[in-house]
């Protein structure tokens, strides 16, 4: 694991030509600039954006100076890159260490994990090609010895999260513990998957008035695949704040302890 602020690649990865990106808020100082970033990443609908895609998955590690033994992966959401969460994942758990990791694509100089179409419809073979990348990704730091998965828990943010809950439906069995910040589901052909060593955490802003909607069809939908799915709903938009800390913090604690039971 390398020093904290410290950016690189895992074992088999070769650095990324994208440049950063603008990060998502996670304090209020940062909160008009986020919206700033979210209006510019609204597409108008007949709109095809211009893509670009890295070859690989760019990363930042940071490892607190008392480790616990476990392991934060962070997925940004759009406009954000590899550093956007590690501000709420080590206030929610400091001693844990922080793998954050950057979407390859770029849309319209907006990062994201997957081409959308409008702010609510995606493209399905890039977000199927995406997922199939990153858990290949995943599978290659496991082979190398970098990234323990028995002790890893995943954190998405909004396009991040959505991307996590379709890698978990194409690829069960690789993540087992998830928190969803903002989600919805992104997956128009749901294939069968077996969930039933899955816990997730769902996090909805109580007045994020385009997403929040779309929260109970994700919860039903990995309940119906065997998943165990905690949600929460905060007073909140889309945007993230200590309200979102608190219920991860508490989260992540009762998750560990039933682990180590």
């Amino acid at each position: 694991m390398a020093t904290s602020g410290e950016t690189g690649q895992l074992p088999g990865q070769t650095p990324s030509a994208e440049e950063p990106c603008a990060t998502a808020m996670t304090s209020k100082t940062d909160v008009s600039k986020t919206l700033t970033d979210q209006r510019r990443s609204k597409l108008p609908e007949a709109a095809m954006a211009a893509i670009q895609r890295a070859k690989q998955f760019k990363v930042t590690y940071r490892q607190p100076k008392d480790p616990s033994g476990d392991t934060l992966v962070l997925l940004h959401g759009s406009g954000g890159d590899e550093t956007t969460l590690l501000p709420l994942a080590s206030r929610a758990s400091p001693h844990a260490s922080l793998i954050g990791v950057a979407g390859r694509v770029t849309q319209e100089g907006t990062k994201r994990w997957y081409q959308r179409l409008t702010p609510t419809s995606f493209d399905q073979k890039d977000i199927r090609a995406e997922a199939a990348a990153f858990a290949d990704f995943l599978e290659t730091a496991q082979r190398a010895k970098t990234l323990d998965l028995d002790h890893t828990v995943f954190v998405g943010y909004s396009n991040g999260a959505n991307l996590l809950a379709a890698l978990c439906l194409l690829h069960p069995g690789l993540v087992e513990r998830a928190v969803l910040l903002r989600p919805m589901p992104v997956l128009e052909d749901v294939p069968s998957a077996d969930l039933s060593r899955s816990r997730f955490l769902m996090v909805i802003g109580e007045e994020d008035e385009t997403y929040a909607p779309f929260g109970p069809g994700l919860e039903k939908l990995l309940r119906d695949h065997g998943a165990r799915v905690d949600p929460r709903v905060v007073k909140a938009g889309h945007l993230l704040g200590d309200q979102d800390v608190e219920v991860v913090a508490g989260w992540l604690d009762r998750a560990n302890a039933v682990s180590q039971n």
